[in-house]
């Protein structure tokens, strides 16, 4: 049987249990974390345009998709969208594991500035 993921339609008329089980089924029957990112980026969007609470649906399973699965460009698009869903550690490492090269660069820079810059000066004050 092939699983599909739900409609536009459905995402904005199901009630949040039955589209939390059905997300959460979906997941795990099809490991497609992009389908489920987007959909979950669609709830939010109904969160804002209507009364009913879709705040931080799914929260386990969000951080299951963004800690614990390999880094795709679908999550380094859309990872700013869930910063309530992790705590400032696990922020921290989020942003390590989907930009890798940005950290190497940033710590080369650094550690490029005090060779240069950072012990000329310290020892022109010292003088």
């Amino acid at each position: 049987m092939t699983k599909h993921k739900l409609t536009n339609q459905q995402l904005f008329t199901l009630s949040r249990p039955t589209l939390e089980k059905r997300i959460r089924r979906f997941y795990f029957d099809t490991k497609d974390g992009k389908a489920a990112i987007e959909m979950l980026i669609t709830l939010q969007v109904r969160d804002e345009l209507c009364e009913t609470d879709f705040s931080n649906m799914l929260g386990e399973l969000v951080r299951h998709i963004f800690i614990k699965t390999r880094s795709t460009a679908v999550m380094r698009r859309y990872y700013l969208y869930f910063t309530d869903y992790f705590t400032k550690k696990d922020w921290q490492l989020l942003n390590l594991k989907l930009f890798p090269a940005l950290t190497f660069i940033a710590e080369k820079l650094e550690q490029l500035y005090t060779q240069i810059i950072g012990k000329p000066l310290a020892r022109l004050a010292e003088s």
